[in-house]
């Protein structure tokens, strides 16, 4: 798989994107801070790309199943270089509208780009090296992070904010210049798909399949599980450094979780041959529910270090073994609309989960949240593990 050209383009592509992506994101946070001194304001205007985003999710995801994978994420990234400019604009004269066109901007590639990307990722590797690449694919994007927020620490100190931007044009440049290189074979891909213009791809078709696939469908569910604890994560972090009355704990926190992340998603390919996805899906679900319930005592470093490490190792495991299940499971023809909608679906889930986080850290706290969250994710795991055995012993009783 390693030997193959079109996996070292997106691996490098996710890097430097991932990159630009951060360098950006800091860049907002500070643009931000210094226009909207109200917290409210920022979360409206964050949340006007994420509504673009959403909005156009249902014509993204007919597109990715209609046209070229790879002329799809081309076009997306040709928008998201633009975005930039945006941004730029928005820097020079200091206003926030600007920005509100540059977070648009940059939600509706992003929209456009992910769902192609996912669903190009079967159309390059055999099926056997798919958990493989999802796993070295979110190495790339971890590790990308971890570079990408230290590096625009450093830069916010000895450069001007513009130059953040600058960044991360660049780094969208790279990776719209190394998608030109790929090379797809979607013809195997296209034997299902509409043979001509006049019979129509409906996004609403992907809601049977997804209902159709018991194991997709309870999946897709129990991917809220990490979203209970990643949605509200960096709200999280700022509480445990204030309890703990350290800034210093923050670094450890993200760092820790970050090593972690990679360490799981190489660990799960050498177990991925002798345990089934399913149980992997469960036994790191449940490692979750866990490591929410441990951080009832966050005011103990040592002990919330060891929560955000197990975290971070059953998240690295979780999301490739879902990912894998996605692509091998719903039809080929099917996954542009199927990620689009998972796209929509991770991005409104995220959004209420931060907004709950934060009414519930005002009312009853860290720590009963953390618990109230894992015993929620622990309670979620049991009931799916008890279906999943029921379906499985049905199956088997049915078959003999």
């Amino acid at each position: 798989m390693l030997r193959n050209k079109n996996v070292w383009i997106l691996l490098t592509g996710e890097f430097i994107a991932g990159l630009g992506l951060w360098l950006g994101i800091i860049g907002n946070l500070e643009f931000m801070q210094a226009k909207l001194p109200s917290d409210f304001l920022k979360s409206l205007l964050l949340a006007a790309g994420l509504l673009a985003g959403i909005a156009v999710g249902p014509y993204a995801g007919r597109l990715t199943d209609e046209a070229s994978k790879k002329t799809v994420m081309l076009i997306a990234g040709f928008v998201r270089a633009i975005s930039v400019i945006f941004m730029l604009i928005a820097i020079a004269t200091g206003s926030i509208w600007w920005m509100v066109v540059f977070l648009v901007l940059l939600q509706i590639s992003a929209a456009f780009y992910f769902p192609a990307l996912q669903a190009a990722l079967p159309l390059i590797v055999a099926e056997k090296d798919l958990l493989q690449l999802n796993g070295i694919h979110m190495n790339a994007s971890t590790l990308s992070r971890i570079i990408g927020t230290a590096l625009a620490g450093i830069l916010l100190v000895v450069l001007p904010l513009s130059m953040l931007y600058v960044g991360s044009l660049i780094a969208y440049i790279a990776l719209f210049i190394l998608t030109w290189f790929l090379n797809i074979d979607e013809t195997r891909d296209r034997q299902t798909a509409p043979k001509n213009g006049s019979e129509k791809t409906s996004f609403k078709e992907v809601f049977p399949i997804i209902k159709g696939l018991p194991i997709v469908l309870m999946t897709l569910i129990m991917t809220l599980v990490p979203v209970l604890f990643l949605g509200g994560f960096n709200l999280v972090v700022i509480n445990i450094s204030e309890l703990q009355d350290s800034a210093a704990i923050k670094g450890w926190i993200y760092t820790t979780e970050g090593i972690s992340f990679m360490l799981g998603a190489f660990f799960i390919k050498l177990i991925s041959d002798r345990i089934s996805p399913y149980i992997i899906l469960f036994a790191c679900s449940f490692l979750i529910g866990v490591s929410q319930l441990l951080l009832y005592l966050a005011d103990v470093p040592a002990l919330t270090i060891v929560a955000f490490a197990v975290f971070g190792f059953s998240v690295g495991c979780f999301f490739p073994t879902a990912a894998t299940i996605f692509q091998t499971k719903v039809p080929k023809e099917f996954h542009g609309r199927f990620f689009s909608f998972r796209n929509m679906l991770d991005r409104v889930t995220y959004q209420i989960v931060l907004l709950i986080s934060g009414f519930l850290l005002d009312l009853i706290g860290l720590q009963l949240m953390c618990v109230l969250f894992g015993g929620l994710s622990v309670i979620m795991t049991i009931v799916f593990y008890a279906r999943h055995r029921y379906i499985q012993t049905h199956i088997a009783n049915h078959n003999n």
